[in-house]
């Protein structure tokens, strides 16, 4: 396994070491103890989730004020531009993001820790998306960030309109959105 700094220092990709034949590949999606290893955090994974998503399909930005989530999110098929925003006040990254391309074939990882939103864009016809996290999902503590604040500034690679639900064209500025102390 190959772990990848980002340039906010929370965010990590994981490269996992992949077997590949005639036959087709295998690689090991998750070991505690090399994640452990490789990061020097100890979490626990209490829930994994799976969606599947139509080509511009914008899901987020999504964080719980309560009971907030770490979450370690790929890829099984299709491809994502994926994103992270830090939504801790006090943190010297705060409102910064960072993106990443996750795909069934580059079978990266990304590490998105508690404190921060998080969302995806689709970027082909279909993309089966999976993610643990380290707690469980809390309706009433849900929050959303607009996809499109200009002060976060993410540069989305669209290919036509984004596709949102109501809830997400309902997100708020970084302005107006609750943040972690």
């Amino acid at each position: 396994m190959n772990l990848i700094k980002t340039p906010i220092a929370d965010l990590l990709i994981f490269e996992p070491n992949v077997f590949g034949d005639s036959r087709g590949f295998f690689m090991e999606s998750f070991n505690q103890k090399t994640f452990q290893n490789l990061t020097g955090l100890d979490v626990t994974f209490v829930q994994d989730n799976h969606s599947r998503s139509s080509q511009n399909v914008l899901r987020g930005l999504h964080y719980q004020i309560q009971q907030p989530q770490g979450k370690l999110v790929r890829v099984t098929s299709g491809r994502v531009f994926d994103v992270a925003v830090d939504m801790r006040r006090k943190s010297p990254t705060f409102g910064q993001w960072h993106g990443v391309e996750l795909s069934g074939e580059n079978h990266r990882q990304f590490w998105v820790p508690a404190g921060f939103a998080h969302g995806f864009l689709v970027l082909s016809e279909t993309a089966d998306f999976i993610y643990k996290t380290t707690d469980y999902y809390a309706p009433e503590f849900e929050r959303c960030v607009r996809f499109d604040d200009s002060e976060i500034g993410i540069i989305w690679p669209f290919e036509g309109e984004p596709v949102l639900s109501p809830k997400d064209q309902q997100g708020l500025s970084l302005q107006d959105a609750q943040a972690f102390e």
